[in-house]
């Protein structure tokens, strides 16, 4: 019984991402203004996170600076970025692996509300993208990087990236670290159905 219960909550979970996926995407396609999209993605966020009977509590909210930042945290599950996009305000874009823009829907999706792309193979590639996330930094727009650049199956930091702090650097901007709980519960790295579980950002 519990094995049944457990496939149709993934089951309705699947049903309720797809569908307010679909929402999204045609809000987005529609929709002027960046600010607009974002606003609209972070709210689809919280509604998904709380039907999908995951809690999410924020807190030191308090301890973002006024200005443009980069925020560096860890990395554990596909569900991180819609948590970060239900948590944080909608002045933050996301830098993400490049392999992401070619997705179906999510792709047209992180465009949309202005994600960065960076390469991780080609040099000259990484190159390029390196660049152009500096000088949207040094614009005044505020990112969030995860810079272990994925995640593993078991639980643990992996190595860091240097591109969140270089371009903090040369931006001069802070860096805001954040810590993300209970997304490798709610959505394992290695695979399996969601599990309803309370969400914590700090």
């Amino acid at each position: 019984m519990r094995l049944i219960a457990k496939y149709l909550y993934g089951l309705y979970v699947a049903v309720l991402f797809g569908c307010l996926g679909l929402l999204a995407m045609l809000i987005m396609a529609l929709l002027p203004g960046l600010g607009r999209r974002r606003r609209v993605a972070r709210s689809l966020s919280r509604l998904f996170l709380r039907l999908a009977g995951m809690p999410l509590k924020v807190r030191g909210l308090e301890n973002l600076p006024a200005g443009p930042c980069i925020l560096v945290a860890n990395h554990a599950s596909y569900l991180d970025g819609v948590v970060f996009t239900a948590a944080l305000p909608p002045r933050f874009g996301f830098v993400i692996k490049r392999e992401m823009a070619s997705v179906p829907l999510a792709g047209f999706l992180l465009q949309r509300i202005g994600s960065q792309f960076m390469a991780r193979g080609a040099a000259g590639q990484t190159t390029n993208d390196a660049r152009r996330v500096m000088r949207s930094a040094a614009s005044g727009q505020s990112m969030v990087f995860f810079p272990e650049g994925t995640f593993s199956e078991e639980p643990g930091l992996l190595k860091f990236h240097l591109g969140a702090f270089a371009t903090a650097q040369r931006a001069g901007c802070p860096v805001v670290p954040a810590i993300i709980h209970g997304s490798r519960v709610a959505l394992s790295p290695r695979g399996g159905l969601p599990h309803p579980t309370r969400l914590r950002i700090e």
